[in-house]
């Protein structure tokens, strides 16, 4: 499970460095490899290779009528591969699409994780934390701590 968040700087090249506590794991289950890819959200998301897989399968088997989902998640998709410091690669195209040009959230989300532009995130999370104020979402009501 790939979880918390780190406030992360990409550098000229637009690279990304992951973080420690990520990358054995990341080197372990996935040789390292990743897909990039577009979210609905405005984020980007790195998937471990494994993960995509399943995913990737998931989404192509969707009909007709959700081509849009496909073109979103799979025309966008780029494989890439953690470098000898732990860092890849995210392409000016998906860094235009995402609006993320130097300071970024990254997000553990269980088997993947999100992408954000920093100030993009953060004005997403309390738009978010404000409309669950007024009542919690119908997902949240069954769930028990």
């Amino acid at each position: 499970m790939f979880l918390g968040a780190s406030s992360l700087s990409l550098d000229a090249k637009g690279r990304l460095s992951v973080p420690t506590r990520h990358h054995d794991a990341l080197m372990t289950y996935a040789e390292g490899q990743l897909t990039i890819t577009k979210h609905p959200d405005g984020c980007l998301m790195l998937i471990p290779r494994p993960e995509w897989e399943k995913f990737s399968a998931k989404i192509s088997a969707l009909p007709m009528s959700s081509l849009w989902v496909k073109r979103i998640f799979l025309s966008n998709a780029m494989t890439v591969e953690l470098d000898s410091t732990g860092r890849v690669l995210i392409s000016p195209e998906l860094r235009e699409a995402s609006g993320i040009t130097k300071e970024t959230t990254l997000r553990g989300m269980g088997t993947y994780f999100e992408l954000w532009d920093k100030a993009t995130y953060e004005a997403y999370e309390l738009r978010e934390i404000k409309l669950m104020q007024g009542k919690m979402p119908d997902v949240l009501q069954d769930i028990s701590f």
